[in-house]
């Protein structure tokens, strides 16, 4: 099977390697204002991750701004600075080419957020509850 086909499935060590690598350069530029844009001067931004593709030419930067405000403009910003993040990511990052990097929002918190609202739900908290009393109900049985 090639790797094509494989990194379809799951992304390979080298993926997950260089992607991290990415997601340290990328939050460490904008932790310390090493991008000169009064937007993003204004916002402390999370890098939660960075995806791949697996001929390496392209990481998308999942981002995410604090609190979830202004993201358009910080996106926009990002995509204005893309050049200079990528120059920054060729000079800190060993990599034979500097991948095209494009930004996108990290959804996964609000995908948290909703997961916790239906766990917490009365109709799930019921529905495990009962699950619950027939777990015990077995667990009895088999000891008697």
């Amino acid at each position: 099977m090639s790797r094509a086909h494989h990194s379809g499935d799951q992304p390979s060590q080298r993926m997950l390697r260089v992607g991290e690598l990415i997601r340290h350069v990328v939050a460490e530029l904008l932790s310390r204002g090493g991008i000169n844009d009064p937007v993003l001067d204004g916002h402390v931004i999370s890098v939660p991750e960075v995806r791949m593709s697996p001929d390496l030419k392209l990481a998308t930067v999942y981002i995410m701004p604090l609190g979830g405000k202004d993201v358009e403009p910080v996106l926009q910003s990002l995509d204005r600075n893309r050049k200079f993040i990528r120059t920054e990511v060729a000079h800190k990052c060993t990599l034979r080419f500097a991948p095209d990097l494009r930004f996108r929002v990290d959804e996964s918190f609000d995908r948290g957020a909703r997961i916790d609202a239906l766990l917490a739900s009365p109709e799930v908290q019921r529905d495990l509850a009962v699950m619950g009393e027939d777990d015990a109900d077995e667990g009895q049985d088999l000891r008697h």
